[in-house]
């Protein structure tokens, strides 16, 4: 999936803690945004493996949720919302394609890493691929909650990935025709 799918489907699950607390929506808002890319921070190291903790994400965000119910704060609720954020962007990995440049051709049996066993999940490919058409449709789903709950910037934000993600939808596939060979 993209990134911005990734970004999209944590800023719509704080979305209704934000509506119910507005003094709360900024720092939901950014945990949810940099939980969502902090994974793919791992794409000039092993990819998918590095920063992704697809069964062991649990460990930080169920915990960081419970303080953020516990005792609500914008650090609190921050910090749970990367958590979170983060450890759905890992799991919901396995439901694409596997991280290879060009992923249409199901090459690879690996989408993402599970460090408690010690293996590859295997990928599901109900997304083929980051930036499959479905994949677009889904990015602008997941992004109505946060277009309707939030504002100012945040939306402006929101909007921009929106118009990004379907700008790469639409050039996913070029994109692989024009990489240099030595990016691959």
């Amino acid at each position: 999936m993209m990134a911005t799918t990734h970004v999209f489907a944590g800023l719509a699950v704080v979305a209704p803690v934000a509506a119910l607390e507005p003094a709360l929506a900024v720092p939901l808002a950014v945990g949810a945004i940099v939980g969502g890319l902090a994974p793919d921070f791992d794409l000039v190291l092993e990819h998918r493996r590095t920063f992704h903790f697809p069964a062991s994400g649990s460990l930080l965000a169920l915990p960081a949720i419970s303080i953020a119910v516990l005792s609500p704060s914008t650090l609190t609720a921050g910090v749970a919302a990367f958590a979170l954020t983060a450890w759905l962007h890992a799991a919901s990995d396995a439901l694409g394609g596997g991280p290879e440049m060009d992923p249409w051709n199901a090459s690879s049996e690996r989408a993402v890493y599970d460090h408690v066993r010690g293996t590859w999940i295997r990928p599901r490919r109900w997304i083929r691929y980051d930036g499959a058409p479905e994949d677009a449709a889904l990015a602008v789903a997941l992004a109505i909650p946060a277009l309707l709950v939030f504002d100012g910037w945040i939306r402006t934000v929101v909007a921009g990935g929106v118009a990004l993600s379907l700008g790469y939808a639409l050039l996913r596939r070029r994109l692989v025709e024009w990489t240099p060979e030595w990016l691959e």
